[in-house]
């Protein structure tokens, strides 16, 4: 099949021209002509969350197949074309039953594929836990990690860990030769998060959300992810980041950002009173927090409309779409499948009107809407 006169997002830019594609992409640029005329929509490559735990009432920690489902299919019509199912912070066996689910998902025709498991906890700081259930906090255990990833067929790709914990260390070096380690919920210093990621660390979740502020003499993981490398998740609903801060993260760590959701079960629902990893939860007004208090849950949007705020807030739209397509990719170890749009690559993209509503999705070379 072939699509034609669009402006398709190829190495970092927009050209005019067309894709050939049949599950992989087979031809990308100007060189393709004669096909269905897509009237000048933007053609990027489908969208990935690398940390999403929930939307239309279902969540990954559920351990419920059909509530994969109906996530996957929530994503997919957003221009979301892949994921990572989010996990929070439970005990053992009921994280095994979130595995097992995520390990036989069978993706329906019109859902996004899973790329991998984010397991955002257990391996948390009680100080920064946030809306994560302190009562299940575990110390970083390698032994737990492997019964977990062993679990889910070995499908984790990112693990959230707070290196200042007992044992963290060891837990880094160990775990970032089998996945992306990241730091999050964490009291860490500069100090200790450089360490981190001289162990094997290469990732931050939600950057300035449930750590150290960015201080100009106690820098803390913000500076030590920035003279690491690191790619660092940033979520642009606009309530956890105040858009200065998304324009400073941007200038600052440039093609290392990641755009997430990191969405929670009112995701594409109406405001009221939800559950988040056995805490309750309430939406007021898209703001979702725990019952009770001021303390953010997590969000209510889609990572399409992440990228449509981020661009608002003024993340130039090239930019944007990198930090929620190829940057994920690279930093789930997946970019040789997905996240570009480059010959050989999966057929996974999205058609785009000029105010970045979708209007249409493609995965796997097959239209689902």
């Amino acid at each position: 099949m072939k699509i034609t006169n669009a402006k398709v997002f190829v190495n970092g830019k927009f050209e005019t021209g067309g894709i050939a594609f049949s599950d992989r992409i087979e031809a990308i640029g100007q060189a393709v002509s004669d096909g269905v005329d897509a009237q000048g929509c933007y053609l990027i490559p489908g969208l990935i969350d690398v940390h999403t735990h929930a939307a239309l009432g279902a969540d990954a920690s559920d351990g419920d197949p059909a509530g994969l489902i109906t996530m996957s299919r929530y994503y997919a019509a957003e221009g979301v074309t892949s994921w990572c199912p989010t996990t929070m912070t439970l005990k053992e066996p009921e994280l095994t039953n979130a595995m097992h689910a995520i390990r036989d998902f069978e993706r329906p025709s019109d859902g996004a594929k899973i790329a991998g498991v984010h397991l955002e906890g257990p391996f948390l700081s009680l100080k920064k836990c946030g809306a994560q259930n302190p009562d299940n906090l575990h110390v970083p255990d390698v032994d737990l990690f492997t019964r977990l990833n062993r679990a889910s067929g070995g499908r984790v790709r990112l693990v959230t860990v707070a290196p200042e914990e007992p044992n963290a260390m060891e837990f880094i070096r160990e775990v970032s030769k089998v996945c992306t380690v990241s730091i999050g919920h964490t009291t860490a210093s500069y100090d200790v998060a450089s360490k981190a990621y001289a162990a094997g660390a290469s990732h931050a979740t939600h950057l300035f959300n449930a750590m150290p502020p960015l201080a100009h003499r106690e820098p803390g993981v913000v500076a030590a992810a920035m003279d690491a490398g690191a790619t660092v998740e940033l979520i642009t609903d606009g309530l956890h980041i105040h858009p200065a801060v998304v324009r400073l993260v941007h200038r600052l760590f440039g093609e290392k950002l990641v755009l997430i959701s990191d969405s929670l079960r009112c995701a594409g629902m109406p405001d009221g009173d939800y559950e988040l990893g056995g805490q309750p939860i309430t939406m007021k007004n898209g703001k979702a927090t725990l019952t009770g208090t001021d303390t953010l849950a997590g969000s209510s949007i889609h990572l399409m409309e992440g990228l449509r705020r981020a661009v608002r807030f003024g993340v130039p739209l090239e930019a944007a779409i990198l930090a929620a397509t190829r940057t994920p990719a690279k930093a789930i170890g997946a970019a040789d499948r997905i996240g570009s749009l480059e010959p050989g690559m999966a057929a996974d993209f999205v058609l785009l009107d000029p105010d970045l509503r979708v209007k249409a999705v493609y995965i796997d070379g097959a239209a689902i809407s």
